[in-house]
């Protein structure tokens, strides 16, 4: 694989990052809270792990995280997130941004440990999935929270979406967007059809997000973004129990594309019972 079929992240961060407004900036509070099972993050460390337009770094900055630190592969991502500081924190001491890797072993053991490692929607694109995975623990304390969301597995349908993210990342940049658009127009026409069979808005995905998040740049993000893996949810969590970890929030998009949502506490009593197999185990 060459650099040239990766999807510049940094790039579609920096633009959705320009449009941060209070409104998105408190619907990645509130995610946080809901999902976190808290109102403050007071007394609390956050490591934002690919930080993307440093958002949710701000969120657990408003939440009054102790210490927050962003890290991103992507420069983009990293400008986009300093950027956001100088608007808000301009003048705190407790938001650190930096360029690195989660596959940067050497790194991450600097950072030390965090009481809650976030890292939404982007281990599945760092070409090491599992290490990736693994790589995480070591920073987070112990009874401390990983918030993750991982690409849902679809089998033979995730197999088209690699194919369909590495035509994007191939087509000259005049085509890319045309190409986004007629592959999110089918799906938003379908989502927006069997809202109207529910008697349902159609067009709601356009009027807002619970995570602060934009349509169009999730789109682009899915469609342009790669690397890619994915995995079923059930190995996501056999993957951290075996690793100590309790699961406290699931949230699954059942057989469609998207991401599944986790958040595990580390080293808490669990039994055997609990495992959850796989689907293909009998």
């Amino acid at each position: 694989m060459s650099d040239k079929d990766n999807f510049n992240f940094g790039k579609n961060w920096m633009k959705f990052a320009k449009h941060i407004d209070e409104k998105k900036i408190k619907e990645a509070m509130e995610s946080l809270r809901e999902n976190l099972a808290v109102k403050t993050l007071e007394g609390k460390t956050f490591l934002d792990i690919g930080c993307g337009s440093g958002l949710f770094s701000l969120a657990a900055m408003r939440l009054k995280a102790d210490k927050v630190i962003s890290f991103d592969y992507s420069r983009g991502s990293v400008n986009a997130t300093v950027n956001l500081k100088k608007k808000y924190f301009a003048e705190s001491e407790k938001w650190e941004i930096m360029r690195g890797s989660v596959l940067d072993k050497e790194m991450l053991s600097k950072l030390g440990k965090f009481d809650i490692v976030y890292s939404w929607g982007v281990l599945h694109h760092t070409g090491d999935m599992y290490a990736a995975l693994e790589n995480v623990i070591s920073s987070i304390k112990e009874s401390g929270k990983l918030f993750i969301a991982i690409y849902n597995d679809q089998g033979v349908i995730s197999n088209i979406w690699k194919k369909v993210k590495l035509i994007y990342n191939k087509l000259p940049d005049v085509l890319k967007t045309p190409y986004v658009i007629f592959i999110a127009a089918f799906f938003e026409f379908k989502h927006s059809f069997f809202n109207l069979l529910k008697l349902k808005y159609p067009f709601e995905r356009f009027s807002g997000s619970d995570r602060g998040m934009n349509v169009l740049t999730d789109w682009i993000d899915w469609i342009g973004g790669y690397p890619f893996e994915a995995a079923k949810p059930e190995d996501v969590f056999n993957f951290y129990y075996a690793r100590g970890f309790t699961l406290e929030v699931l949230k699954i998009c059942g057989s469609g594309y998207g991401n599944n949502e986790f958040v595990f506490r580390k080293n808490f009593q669990h039994c055997d019972e609990n495992k959850i197999v796989a689907s293909n185990e009998k």
